[in-house]
C-alpha cells in the first residue's frame, strides 16, 4: 500500500460509462469507528469493501451509456455498488471490510466489473503543529520573509496554539 491513499468519506467516484462525465461523492455507511486524515478523528471515516448498495450522495453519474432509451438518448444512471476490487488485503476493520485505496474499483450491475473508479480519495491536507515544528526556519524565512519561523515555532511550544 506504499504511496497509495486510503479512500475516506467524501471521496469522489466516477463511472466509465457515464455520458456527461459527472462524478458522485462516496458516503461511508458501513461503520462509525475507523477514521483517517483528521487530527480529531471525527470527520473522515475510512471506506471499506463493505460500502455496498446505494452508498453515494446522488447514486447517479448522469446518463448511462449502457442504457440507451431507443430514441437516441440514454436513461439516467442508477448507481448501485455490488462489490469492490483491489482493496488493501492486509487489514480488516471491525466491520469485516478491507480498506479501499485510490486503486480500488467497484462493480455496478449495469456497467459491469470495475466500471466505477476513484477520481479523488477524499483526503485533504490539514496542517498541524507537527508540520510547523518540522519546518526549516531559514528556508521558510526565504519563502515568506514576513513570518519569523523560529519565533513562530517558539510561540507554538509556549502557547500550544495549533
Amino acid at each position: 500500500m506504499s504511496k497509495k491513499y486510503v479512500v475516506v468519506n467524501g471521496a469522489t467516484l466516477k463511472c466509465q460509462f457515464n455520458v456527461e462525465k459527472k462524478t458522485d461523492v462516496l458516503k461511508v455507511k458501513s461503520h462509525q469507528k475507523h477514521f483517517a486524515n483528521d487530527k480529531e478523528a471525527q470527520k473522515k471515516l475510512i471506506a471499506t469493501s463493505k460500502e455496498i448498495g446505494q452508498t453515494m450522495e446522488k447514486n447517479s453519474f448522469g446518463k448511462c451509456q449502457m442504457q440507451p432509451d431507443g430514441k437516441g438518448d440514454f436513461l439516467p444512471c442508477q448507481a448501485v455498488i455490488t462489490q469492490w476490487s483491489n482493496a488493501y488485503q492486509k487489514v480488516i476493520l471491525s466491520n469485516q471490510g478491507q480498506i479501499l485505496t485510490e486503486d480500488s474499483k467497484a462493480t455496478c450491475p449495469i456497467g459491469g466489473p470495475d466500471c466505477i473508479t476513484v477520481a479523488h480519495h477524499g483526503q485533504k491536507i490539514e496542517p498541524g503543529k507537527q508540520n510547523a515544528m518540522s519546518a526549516k526556519p531559514y528556508l521558510s524565512n526565504q519563502i515568506n520573509p514576513l513570518v519569523n519561523m523560529k519565533k513562530f515555532q517558539n510561540e507554538l511550544v509556549d502557547d500550544d496554539i495549533v
